[in-house]
């Protein structure tokens, strides 16, 4: 039996939200050539804030899978009623306008703060340090892997689990030995995710840790000082990057590694 052709109101809406997102990306790769993005990386500022952001980027998903890889294992197997408020609850700071995440950083861990002030005081400040720049970051993209564990651990078939503490196994061997290894290519699809997210964030760094620069508040220094040429140099490099880690997660999805 044909299938029958579904119209063309489908195609057209397809076609034109095709045209509304990859519209203004092709725009810029057709405006800016490699070699100027090249060439805006190789200041001495571009490489900087580069350093600044990968390092605070790594450091902030590092810490949100350690802590985000078993908290969705454990919230995979809690009841419904009880992941759906933990979820919710993670899924809050995805929701708030990046500034309010700043604000609030800036009024938990600035040093006006019990606890921003104490850390100042013994020589670990937030406020514009490297350690602000990967918190704002965290804090905006590490519930990305929490969540994206619960669901491919949630995704899992139970019987191997179940077998396996029947004969003895301890939870960690069950999460270690069988959950994870089934559960690898989602949670490393999500965990590449919060990674791109916590590398592109601006506006709660740029309200807690505006120094030392990141990308993308270098960005926004060089719309403001420079105009719109140099800050989309800079722009090609974020385009490629965002690439790059879209291939790597329908990798690790497809379990093509």
């Amino acid at each position: 039996m044909s299938r029958r052709s579904p119209g063309p109101l489908f195609p057209l809406a397809g076609g034109l939200l095709l045209l509304a997102i990859a519209g203004p990306t092709v725009a810029l790769l057709l405006a800016v050539p490699p070699g100027a993005a090249l060439a805006a990386f190789a200041s001495e500022g571009a490489r900087e804030a580069l350093r600044v952001s990968l390092i605070a980027s790594s450091c902030a998903t590092l810490v949100a899978s350690l802590l985000g890889i078993p908290a969705g294992y454990w919230l995979a197997h809690r009841s419904p009623a009880w992941r759906a408020a933990a979820l919710f609850v993670l899924a809050l700071p995805l929701a708030f306008p990046p500034v309010a995440s700043g604000i609030i950083l800036l009024h938990v861990a600035g040093t006006r703060s019990p606890v921003g002030g104490w850390l100042a005081a013994h020589g670990f400040p937030l406020v514009d340090s490297l350690a602000g720049v990967a918190l704002a970051e965290f804090f905006v993209a590490g519930s990305f892997v929490a969540i994206a564990a619960c669901a491919a651990f949630g995704a899992l078939d139970p019987l191997p689990e179940q077998a396996a503490r029947t004969l003895g196994a301890s939870e960690w061997r069950v999460f270690a030995r069988i959950a994870l290894p089934a559960a690898a290519g989602n949670v490393l699809a999500g965990v590449a995710f919060a990674w791109l997210r916590a590398i592109g964030e601006y506006g709660a760094t740029s309200i807690l840790a505006y120094h030392p620069t990141s990308m993308p508040v270098a960005v926004y220094v060089a719309l403001s000082a420079r105009g719109v040429a140099p800050a989309l140099a800079l722009c090609y490099g974020f385009v490629v990057l965002a690439a790059l880690v879209l291939v790597l997660q329908w990798v690790l999805r497809k379990r093509v590694v």
